[in-house]
C-alpha cells in the first residue's frame, strides 16, 4: 500500500485528488495540508511514501516545502503538481528534490500511474522542458 499525503492550498483540489486516488485499492491518502509551511508537521503524523505538492502557495512554496521536507525525510517521494508548467517551475522541482511534476487538471489515470511510479523508485515529470524550452510529455519506470 502506498501511503500519500496531499499539499495544496486550494481545499477542492485535494478533495478531487484523495477522490481520485480512494479508489485506487494499493494507494492510500493519510494526510493533507492547505500550504507549505504545515508540511513537516503533517508528514510526521502521517508518514507519507510520496507527497503531492504544488508547486505555488500563498505562505510557503511547494519548492521551499519540498526542500524542508527531504532534508528531514529523504526517502519521501515528491511528485508536484502545477497549474501553470513553466521551465522555471521544472527547474526549481527538479533542484528541491522533486521527482516529478503533474499538470492539475490532468487525466487521472495518469496522476494514479504517478504516484505508482514514483513510489516504485521511477520518475514522472510529464512537463519538462526539453532543449528549446517547450514542453514535452513522458512518464518513466524504473
Amino acid at each position: 500500500m502506498t501511503r500519500v499525503m496531499l499539499v495544496d492550498d486550494h481545499a477542492f483540489v485535494r478533495a478531487q485528488i484523495a477522490e481520485i486516488l480512494s479508489g485506487t485499492p494499493d494507494i492510500e491518502v493519510v494526510g493533507e495540508c492547505a500550504d507549505g509551511a504545515d508540511v513537516l508537521p503533517a508528514a510526521a503524523a502521517a508518514a507519507p511514501d510520496v507527497v503531492l505538492m504544488d508547486v505555488r502557495m500563498p505562505i510557503k512554496s511547494g519548492i521551499e516545502a519540498t526542500r524542508d521536507l527531504l532534508a528531514v525525510a529523504p526517502r519521501v517521494r515528491v511528485l508536484m503538481l502545477t497549474g501553470s508548467p513553466t521551465p522555471g517551475a521544472v527547474a526549481d522541482s527538479k533542484q528541491a528534490g522533486a521527482v516529478g511534476l503533474l499538470l492539475k487538471g490532468g487525466d487521472p489515470d495518469v496522476l494514479i500511474e504517478a504516484v505508482r511510479t514514483v513510489a516504485a523508485g521511477g520518475t514522472a515529470w510529464t512537463i519538462t522542458p526539453d532543449a528549446t524550452g517547450a514542453a514535452r510529455r513522458g512518464v518513466r519506470r524504473p
